[in-house]
């Protein structure tokens, strides 16, 4: 494995016209930056150069890179700054240009935060009712859980708790996601009215889900797992957590594409909380902003996980509401585009508060008069 390069925005600004010189508008979000650093690492992921520079001084910095390196850099740059277009989802069209709310509908028995609440129709029925109420875009249905230790889903018991779900949210006119690493009931899901896979295994884990993919032309998240078979979690061991996961991202991207999916129906997730401990997700969260260097608009997951339990003082996951809204504030802040929540209406608050917070810092001239 030869060298890599990898380009992270450092210093984030609330826009443009903060800054002497202008700053870099991440992923056409609502996030820019201003400094960024060129990182290049070797084949064991040993940092061998660090530059930092602005956007005016970028080919200065990338000159005494090899010619492929160059390339590379040349390539993050441009998707650093790259637009991405709406997602059209059946008669819903999900813009980018401001972070959307995903709400979670688990219809299993036992998912870690909310098993067994939303697993009778009436009450997942009431429940995907409310988070559109609420303002959730995406409403993202899961059949299995994933959390660490749980039982493998047989593929037919998990149609039959997706399917009635899909059908009674498609019914509202929502924009559905289906939640599986399994062919069979990804293709079940978009035949009952679902408009997006999102695979856990980056559809790795079944070998016929990246053909349903591309057959059907879906949007599709590929997410970070360390583990391809049934433990999703297994052979998280990482010399860098970052560089790793950026890795791997990249790879399943060009996979998927060079398989029929068009780039523009990829979103990518970095699977906070899969195989990695609370140093890894926190170095994870805290470098985001790189994330958009790989050129698709990014989601990102991480309502009521443990590492905000582990970060506080243990509390049950109902109990973590605060630290999911903090974390969703930063994700928030690096430009992500999606957030997969269990509580949609507090989180929207929060993006609606923050997004308030941002467009006055782009429009207050007399705060920040033009240089």
């Amino acid at each position: 494995m030869a060298a890599s390069v990898y380009l992270q925005p450092i210093t984030l600004v609330s826009g443009p016209q903060a800054v002497e010189g202008g700053a870099v508008r991440l992923g056409g979000s609502m996030a820019y930056a201003r400094e960024f650093a060129l990182v290049v690492r070797s084949a064991d992921c040993a940092v061998t150069g660090r530059t930092v520079f602005t956007p005016e001084a970028f080919e200065q910095a990338i000159a005494p890179l090899p010619d492929a390196l160059a390339a590379e850099a040349r390539q993050q740059w441009a998707n650093l700054a790259r637009v991405h277009a709406p997602l059209q989802l059946g008669a819903r069209t999900i813009r980018l240009d401001q972070p959307q709310v995903m709400g979670i509908l688990n219809v299993t028995p036992d998912s870690f935060s909310d098993g067994g609440q939303h697993e009778a129709a009436e009450a997942g029925r009431a429940h995907a009712a409310a988070m559109l109420e609420a303002g959730a875009a995406i409403i993202d249905i899961g059949g299995e859980s994933t959390r660490p230790g749980a039982s493998a889903t047989f593929e037919d018991e998990e149609i039959r708790r997706v399917l009635p779900a899909v059908e009674y949210c498609s019914a509202m006119g929502a924009a559905i996601s289906v939640d599986t690493r399994r062919a069979g009931v990804l293709q079940a899901a978009l035949g009952a009215g679902a408009h997006m896979a999102n695979d856990v295994s980056a559809l790795r884990y079944d070998p016929r889900s990246i053909e349903v993919v591309a057959a059907s032309a879906c949007q599709v998240v590929l997410m970070h797992a360390p583990g391809a078979g049934e433990d999703l979690h297994k052979g998280g061991d990482y010399s860098d957590v970052v560089s790793t996961v950026f890795d791997f991202l990249k790879d399943a991207r060009a996979r998927a594409i060079a398989a029929g999916i068009a780039e523009e129906r990829i979103i990518l997730d970095p699977g906070i909380g899969f195989g990695k401990s609370l140093a890894e997700n926190l170095s994870l969260i805290n470098t985001l902003p790189l994330f958009h260097a790989l050129g698709s608009p990014l989601l990102l997951g991480v309502s009521r996980k443990r590492m905000i339990g582990a970060l506080s003082a243990e509390e049950d996951a109902d109990a973590r509401l605060a630290g999911s809204i903090a974390l969703a504030v930063k994700g928030m802040e690096a430009g992500v585009h999606l957030l997969r929540v269990h509580d949609v209406g507090e989180t929207v608050q929060a993006r609606n508060v923050w997004r308030g917070l941002r467009d006055a810092a782009l429009t207050d001239f007399s705060q920040f008069p033009p240089l």
